[in-house]
């Protein structure tokens, strides 16, 4: 579960909040769908759940552990795919996924069983013993969440997760984002393509200038406002264009 208490960021000495006292909690068995336009807030909550930033007031908690409180503790419970591509690009892929069983102190038996069942799910068995560095965007997102799953988290968290991906990787990573909330994990993601949300996610949050305008289920948005697609929702909510949103 993930849950912000009057979750709040000032960056510097900024007269507006980045995030204006969030309250959000997000349930076990959830793929939640954070949307919003540039600069809405949605990367600066994202980096107050996965420890990145520390609130300027408030709380945010993973299966009611303090991330500012239990850093070490709260951050063993998530696996995170940020939306860059910065990674060890000299390591092949096998030899990152073992890095990051090691952060996680994954036991050689669990990584090598996580590792091939991850692998071959997001088709990229025969690519793990080559180096990242010469992987394309796509390859690298996708042994990105691979190494965020290696310790099997409660509590998955994604960053614009589908920049980057061919249709194939894009519904790979769609089918697992599902099987993980099936098997009763938290799975909290932003995300531009409205389409996706709304065939997605179990419930949504629209999010603008550090403040959440509402959340719900996709129908009962829609239902909310009379209109026919959650990028009509969205639309009248922040007054926006989908299609510019970007990291926020």
């Amino acid at each position: 579960m993930i849950e912000f208490v009057e979750a709040t960021k000032i960056y510097g000495k900024s007269d507006r909040a980045a995030l204006d006292h969030l309250n959000l909690k997000v349930e076990e068995g959830c793929v939640y769908g954070f949307l919003g336009p540039n600069g809405a807030g949605k990367t600066t909550a994202i980096r107050l759940l996965t420890g990145a930033l520390r609130a300027t007031e408030g709380r945010v908690l993973v299966n009611g552990i303090d991330v500012a409180e239990q850093p070490v503790k709260a951050k063993m419970l998530i696996g995170f795919v940020p939306d860059s591509q910065e990674m060890y690009e000299r390591l092949t892929g096998w030899e990152y996924l073992n890095f990051m069983a090691d952060l996680y102190r994954v036991s050689a038996a669990d990584r090598r069983e996580r590792g091939e069942k991850y692998l071959a799910r997001f088709d990229m068995t025969e690519a793990a013993g080559q180096r990242i560095q010469s992987y394309s965007r796509g390859m690298k997102q996708k042994i990105a969440c691979i190494g965020a799953l290696i310790h099997e988290p409660p509590v998955w968290v994604l960053d614009e997760p589908m920049v980057g991906l061919d249709p194939r990787a894009a519904f790979l990573l769609k089918e697992e984002m599902k099987n993980r909330a099936r098997a009763g994990a938290t799975v909290f993601f932003s995300t531009h393509v409205l389409e996706v949300a709304e065939k997605l996610c179990d419930r949504v949050g629209i999010i603008n200038r550090g403040q959440l305008l509402t959340e719900g289920t996709p129908e009962e948005l829609q239902q909310r406002t009379g209109d026919s697609s959650l990028e009509q929702v969205f639309l009248e909510m922040t007054g926006g264009d989908p299609a510019d949103q970007e990291q926020a």
